[in-house]
């Protein structure tokens, strides 16, 4: 008659092949910059909702309180259809430039597109070399698909797998010939 041995739990060990597997994870929300994000919209530069007056313009810009743009994100836009000249959004700029963390042209979208690139541009590829890398997919903050395909093009050179997901169930997307 064959004996069976009871195994305890301080006996017992569990292999997380996930921990063992070598597999390192990019979290771009690590890379979210958590300031505010402003729209400026010229609109309210604008006289009767249409054209922009140098003189008025550069009063305002004068008297403004810029420092309540301090620390954030701005998008400058104008959603009215009105022709805005080209100096007015640098006038703009050199205004907000020394006081708020970011000043883009565009959209939210495109202000969120910047600030994922320029954290993107301190990743030190190189530090990926040869390593089997997962992006992760999920997170609590927004990330734009913009922020994946630029972390796809710094990665895929060096790296010897990249994958998409969570280490425990990832889409595999690039693996290196050999």
């Amino acid at each position: 008659m064959q004996k069976h041995r009871i195994t305890t739990m301080e006996e017992e060990s569990i292999i997380n092949k996930v921990t063992n597997s070598g597999l390192i994870t990019f979290d771009l929300e690590d890379l979210y910059d958590k300031g505010e994000r402003v729209v400026y919209d010229l609109k309210d530069n604008l006289f009767m909702g249409m054209i922009l007056k140098e003189k008025d313009f550069r009063e305002f810009l004068k008297s403004h309180d810029w420092a309540q743009y301090a620390g954030k994100n701005i998008a400058i836009t104008c959603s009215e259809d009105a022709i805005i000249p080209t100096w007015a959004y640098m006038l703009l700029t050199i205004k907000l430039q020394p006081v708020a963390n970011s000043v883009v042209f565009g959209t939210l979208e495109e202000l969120e597109n910047k600030l994922f690139f320029d954290a993107l541009q301190k990743v030190n590829p190189e530090e990926y070399r040869g390593a089997r890398v997962v992006v992760k997919g999920c997170s609590k903050v927004p990330v734009p698909t913009a922020a994946y395909v630029e972390i796809t093009r710094l990665l895929q050179p060096v790296v010897q797998s990249l994958m998409f997901g969570e280490p425990c169930s990832t889409v595999p997307l690039y693996k290196k010939k050999i």
